[in-house]
């Protein structure tokens, strides 16, 4: 599982030491106001190699080989407890997982050995901590992605089945209504497994890599697959791609890692792959975070050659932009966060940053704009909205308010979080309350459940709201 990587002479790699501890000196000079502040270590029982924030604002993380035969730990950011969830029964280790839109989770594949899949699939339901055992999909599927569609259903994509490189080449679409299962016969294609697959504004699903060639996936009838546009850089395995009002992003990637960031506009006539600004320095095994200000916080990860190089840790946080097409570089976390490393946003605006191979830790960290004053509140907010309805945000802070966010519950793992997405949200202020318009149709917003902030001039956001989009 660890291709074999080139090594830095000892001056390059005493250079790019130097680089680092640079790094780490300037972010401790400055303040958490500039740099934000990560927690003290938190010791957990089991690796979160699977991360997913539940709609009730706990967290579910499962771990790694052996470990995914264990029941899932719950840990409540609140008070900081850990519990245990029910057992699924077998090894869901190196299975894809998101949220259907009445809360329950999918989870598609699993373990048996290196590179071999289970065909199993089942439910879980966090309010009742049980799960519902599916029929089989079409065969094993090892490392697959979960991507839910305008309607609720779910397309799983990808998988290993009996070793290296027998990839799982047809898709399956999970119909939710009735808990099965339609095989999507005409769409065969042999591509990388945990592919990064997103909703389009189109209806179809985009793949953004690692792969050069992104491709196009009609989820209707049987399927079709058709070519899309080339990325600039190339292939970028174990590097995380996230989306954002229509726009995907690709950070980083490939062994060796690069720096480098490409950008896609999915509403564009013709959709091309731009590179924007790159990151301090190149990693591969990191993890990107959405952010209720409307960045992208990137932890984690290595700079070194090799699969999953813990000689080249990096350490330091940083954050992108994409108003002014900048990154700055953050404070830096204590453990080496890459391979089967996860990281997730929590209702309150910090992050959660846990595992890693053989890394049973977490740690949280709180960006700097929980250093820059007190909270917009929210007094009164809805559960659930229709797409293109409006919607009243009732806060004493309305006049102040200068963004609206809704972001899709996490549900991550090896670099890549298959049901986050963040929404930019048109408002209008009132006194004492917002009037804020949800997303135009379910291909932007797909149905489940999200995380509403809103966040002042100062750039401090309001504690999460839970707000649902039904489905149709």
């Amino acid at each position: 599982m660890k291709p074999l990587g080139l090594t830095l002479p000892p001056r390059a790699h005493a250079v790019w030491l130097l680089g680092l501890v640079l790094l780490a000196t300037s972010a401790r000079a400055q303040t958490p106001a500039q740099v934000g502040r990560w927690s003290s270590v938190m010791n957990w029982p089991i690796t979160a190699t699977h991360l997913s924030l539940l709609p009730d604002g706990k967290v579910m993380f499962f771990g790694e080989f052996e470990e995914g035969d264990l029941p899932p730990m719950r840990w409540d950011p609140t008070t900081g407890t850990l519990s245990t969830f029910a057992s699924p029964g077998y090894n869901i280790f190196c299975s894809g997982h998101s949220f259907l839109s009445n809360g329950k989770m999918l989870v598609s594949g699993g373990h048996i050995a290196s590179h071999v899949g289970l065909d199993d699939a089942s439910l879980f339901d966090f309010a009742t901590n049980t799960w519902t055992r599916l029929p089989d999909m079409n065969n094993g599927r090892w490392y697959p992605t979960n991507t839910t569609l305008s309607n609720g259903d779910v397309v799983v994509t990808s998988g290993e089945i009996a070793g290296p490189g027998d990839i799982n080449q047809i898709p399956q679409r999970f119909i939710a209504g009735t808990n099965t299962w339609r095989t999507l016969t005409s769409a065969q294609k042999n591509f990388p497994y945990y592919p990064k697959m997103f909703l389009a504004p189109n209806g179809r699903l985009f793949y953004a890599g690692s792969l050069r060639l992104s491709l196009w996936l009609d989820p209707n009838g049987n399927g079709a697959w058709t070519n899309g546009p080339q990325s600039l850089f190339g292939g970028r395995n174990y590097g995380p791609a996230v989306y954002m009002d229509g726009k995907v992003l690709i950070i980083g990637g490939s062994e060796p890692p690069t720096a480098t960031m490409e950008q896609i506009d999915l509403t564009a006539a013709t959709p091309a792959w731009q590179y924007r600004a790159a990151m301090s320095i190149r990693r591969r095994q990191h993890n990107a975070v959405l952010l209720p200000d409307g960045t992208v916080l990137v932890l984690g990860g290595s700079s070194g050659p090799g699969f999953d190089s813990a000689d080249f840790p990096v350490y330091h946080a940083e954050v992108y932009n994409p108003a002014t097409n900048t990154w700055t570089s953050l404070a830096s976390n204590v453990r080496y966060r890459g391979y089967h490393s996860t990281a997730l946003l929590l209702p309150d605006g910090r992050v959660l940053s846990a595992g890693g191979r053989l890394e049973r830790t977490a740690e949280i960290y709180s960006p700097p704009y929980l250093f820059k004053g007190a909270r917009p509140v929210v007094t009164a907010a809805p559960t659930t909205a229709l797409p293109a309805s409006t919607f009243t945000i009732t806060t004493p802070d309305a006049a102040n308010i200068s963004r609206v966010s809704l972001i899709a519950l996490s549900s991550v793992t090896h670099t890549f979080d298959m049901n986050q997405r963040l929404l930019t949200l048109n408002f209008t202020r009132n006194t004492g309350s917002l009037t804020v318009t949800a997303p135009a149709n379910r291909n932007l917003a797909p149905p489940g459940y999200y995380q509403l902030f809103i966040v002042n001039n100062a750039g401090v956001p309001s504690y999460g709201r839970r707000l649902r989009i039904p489905p149709p």
